[in-house]
Parts: structure tokens; sequence; C-alpha cells
């Protein structure tokens, strides 16, 4: 069964992907291509969105979409830049604006009985983000909404189901923009809302029964939801033959590779358990650059890898849980396309002599989906609810070099954070969290003694898909008895810091 619904083109925008998100909350199936590799399958697409950029229509580097089988062939939503597009190249005219447009504004005029602003109403909040506004719409053009300072904030093309608006509906700060993606692909472009978890399982299943046969697989657990939830997809479709390697690179955190080991006995699957935590650590020392690190963590990774699978007889195919934000296509500030693939998440740079083929069963969802997949499986819910954890473990939050007491120390950390936060029923209201071993040695008093010990900062944060996140004010009480109880359990450390940056400008991990 098809599901390619909706079409979104990337024009480069920072947004591009909540555009996707709001859309498949929708029960909408939607892909995300750069503006420049339009599919040649068009014709399955109901809808297209063109998505908003950091280009202006005005300048030398303008973007040009090849729109003529979208434009007046199919619905098409047009956001910010791609509303600014469609005016500045169809007799219309855009300008610098003369106020800053940015942040919040609310609707001061909607057009009376439109089906695009269906259940919106005067004094919605939307959310702005341009430098340049449209003085004058383009040729036929019907404004359908305006700001206080924006006079065309959306408008449609008429003889045409063309849309467009300067606002941003994907984020959060755009109170009706749900709605407004409903009114346009529900009851405009006339979608079907039939992207369920359990649609995608049972069309998955049947997908992998189908491209696998008899064949035999082999895939790399980590335990984090991700691996699982593809883990059990490829057991629902292809039993025993699916085999799962857990290594042990001696940087999970304390008691992980037990307790996730543990948690796979209840699953059914057929899994191998690997310690290699001194293959890792040898081929760490010495190494404090973060890209160095990463490095050296994914070649012995795939040796140690490639070790475990010689060992199965007859391996065709290499499982990955890539996931969509891994794998999309965005498009870069000058026009070029750019593959933005996070190879240290999963099995980077596969040798040629593991001549493996590759599958990805969650290739399309973002990871709430996945997660929801998960659910939709029975799967256990401590599983499902885990924090991200990253593929190098704690390499990267270790800054500097890495040695196996600098691993005990954070291991110990980190233990009491996320117990305690486990403790205070606090853990399922973070997205992420964790410790950072800082490499500075700071001044304390144990006792009648001077300390020269380690720092360590603790960080959590909120997010719902990790590309944009803000630190969680965790009550003071809680960072109180957690620091503590840091200072008099873990040998080594004699201070304690809470990270309060937020991402941006910030990444969620320090390396």
């Amino acid at each position: 069964m098809q599901h390619n619904n909706v079409l979104i083109l990337d024009f480069g925008s920072q947004y591009t992907q909540l555009i996707a998100r709001r859309v498949r909350e929708l029960n909408i199936y939607c892909e995300i291509h750069p503006y420049n590799k339009i599919p040649n399958n068009l014709e399955t697409y109901k809808a297209v969105i063109l998505s908003g950029s950091p280009n202006s229509v005005r300048g030398e580097a303008v973007l040009h979409p090849d729109l003529k089988h979208i434009r007046g062939e199919k619905p098409l939503l047009a956001v910010c830049y791609g509303a600014q597009y469609l005016a500045h190249f169809s007799g219309g005219e855009v300008a610098p604006s003369n106020t800053r447009e940015y942040g919040r504004a609310h609707l001061s005029f909607i057009k009376e009985k439109e089906d695009f602003f269906h259940n919106i109403y005067q004094g919605s909040q939307v959310w702005m983000s341009h430098s340049d506004t449209i003085k004058t719409l383009p040729k036929n053009g019907i404004l359908l909404a305006s700001t206080e300072d924006v006079e065309n904030a959306a408008y449609k093309i008429e003889g045409e189901q063309t849309y467009a608006i300067q606002f941003h509906p994907e984020v959060y700060h755009s109170k009706d923009g749900k709605q407004l993606l409903e009114n346009f692909l529900v009851h405009i472009a006339q979608v079907e809302q039939d992207w369920t978890p359990q649609s995608f399982v049972e069309e998955t299943v049947e997908d992998l029964q189908n491209k696998l046969g008899n064949d035999r697989v082999v895939l790399g657990l980590s335990g984090g939801v991700d691996s699982s939830v593809a883990a059990m997809l490829l057991h629902k479709a292809i039993g025993k033959n699916l085999y799962c390697i857990f290594v042990n690179n001696g940087l999970l955190r304390k008691n992980e590779f037990k307790d996730v080991l543990d948690q796979y006995k209840d699953m059914g699957l057929n899994v191998k358990g690997v310690d290699a935590s001194a293959r890792f650590l040898d081929a760490l020392a010495g190494k404090s650059d973060p890209e160095e690190k990463r490095k050296a963590i994914g070649r012995v990774f795939i040796e140690v890898f490639d070790d475990e699978a010689h060992e199965i007889s007859d391996v065709k195919w290499l499982a990955q849980g890539t996931i969509y934000p891994d794998v999309i296509e965005s498009v870069s500030a000058t026009g070029g396309p750019s593959a933005t693939i996070k190879s240290h998440h999963n099995v980077g740079g596969l040798p040629d002599f593991m001549k493996l083929k590759i599958v990805e069963p969650l290739k399309a969802l973002f990871k709430d989906e996945v997660r929801r997949v998960g659910a939709s499986m029975d799967m256990d819910k401590n599983l499902l609810g885990r924090h991200p954890f990253p593929g190098p473990g704690l390499a990267i939050r270790i800054l500097g070099d890495i040695t196996a007491e600098k691993v005990r120390i954070l291991q110990e950390v980190d233990a009491v954070f996320i117990g305690n936060l486990k403790k205070w029923n606090l853990y399922d209201s973070v997205w992420q969290a964790g410790a950072i071993l800082l490499p500075v040695n700071s001044v304390g008093v144990m006792g009648d003694e001077r300390t020269y010990e380690k720092c360590v900062a603790l960080r959590a944060v909120e997010s719902t898909d990790g590309m944009t996140a803000d630190w969680v004010n965790l009550p003071y009480e809680f960072l109180q008895k957690t620091s503590n109880e840091i200072i008099n359990k873990v040998k080594g450390v004699n201070r304690v810091v809470y990270d309060i940056s937020s991402k941006p400008p910030a990444t969620i991990e320090w390396e």
C-alpha cells in the first residue's frame, strides 16, 4: 500500500523537519526531498508543501524549484520563502521588511468563509521568521489574512488550489498551526489520514518478508529504542533468521550490559552479548580529540561486529536502526544538497569485506513515531521510554582522554543522577539526561583536608525530537540532594555543576 501522500520540498529551513512532524501527527505520511531533487513518481503525491529558507528570493542565491508539474495540478502550500517565491516570480513584489518580522504575531484580519482558515479566528497567534516581506500579491492573488505588521500574511491564487503563508504553522508558537495544516491537507487536498503505527507494523513486516525471504540478517543492538524496535519488527518478519549482537564497548552506563541482556531475554530475540571493553579502551588510549574518539570507536565496533558476524553462516543482510532525521537530505545555504547522516549513531563506514546488504526498517520514522510503533507491538514501556544515548557512549561525555578510572567515575555519577530522576518521578518528563566529566580539577574541602578532584556537569533537556532542546528546570532540592550524594559517594569528585544551556546555540552533548 502506497503512502506517498505529501511531498515537502526543502529549501534549507531549520523548521523543515517540524513541518513533516506536524503532518505525521495528522496520521498523514509525508516525505522531505531537496527542492532540486523532485521525485520521479510525482503522480503518487496528493499535495505539496514548500518550506522556508535562510535564502532570499531577491538575492543572487535564489533557489528555483521546478513547479511545472505541481503548481495548478496539485494542492500546493507555500510557507515563508515558498510564499515569497510564488509572489516574486508571479507578478508580485517582495521587499526588505521595514520592521523586524520575527517572533509572535496575531492575525488581525481573516477573510470570511475560507476553508483554509476553518476554525481559526482573528487574534490567533502565529510565528514569523523572515527579513523580506510580500509588498504586492502575485497575479490572481487573493488576500486571506493579515497581522498588524504584515498585510499579506496569507493569500491564495484564484483558479488554483495554491495557498501561501508568511508565518510558520509548524512551530508550537503558531497556536492554530496544526488546524491550518489539517484544513489544507484533509479538507482542501483531501489526503487520507491512514498513517498509523499499526498500519506501519503490518506493512513493514510484509515488506520485510518479501525482501528478505529465508535470508539471515545480523543486527547490532545498542539497548536503545531504535535498534530494539527495529529488532522486534525483523523478529516478527523472519523470526530465528535474525541474529542480534550486543557489544559492550566499556562505555555503557553502570551495569547496562547485564541489564540490557536481561531485558532482551523476555522479548524472544536471538541475542549474543560480546564484552569487548578492553579492546575499545586500548584503542582510545591517549586520544582526546572528539572526532578521533568517534572514529576509533567506530573502527573497533566494526572489527568486533565483523568477527562475530563471521561466526554466523550465510548472513546476507545487515540491519540498522537508522531513523528519518539521520537520512534526510537537507539543502545547504549555497544551494547544493548535502546528506546529513550521523555515522556514529549506526554502523558507519561499513567495510567492503563485510559484503552485506543493508536493511533499515525504521528509516521513514521520527523518534517519537518509533516509540509509538514499539508500543503498538506491546514492547516494554521502560525500554521504549529510555532516554537517547550517544553511539560513542560515555566517551563523548568524558572530555579529554579516556581511562578506565574516568569511565568508572562517570558511570557512578551517572547512576546517581539517573537513579534519582527515576526516584523523584522526573525521568519521563526529561528527553535526555546525563553527566559530563570535565577535564578540570577543583579545590575542595572534605573533613579537615583540602582536596583537588574532578568536577562533573549534570545535563537534562526537554525536547520532542532532539533537533531543538531546552534545559529542564529541575527542583533545587533535587539538585541539592543529587549533588551531595555524588560528592559523598563517588570517589574522585568534589564539585557538581548544572548545565543550563539550550539547543541552539549549545548542543545536547558536549562533544
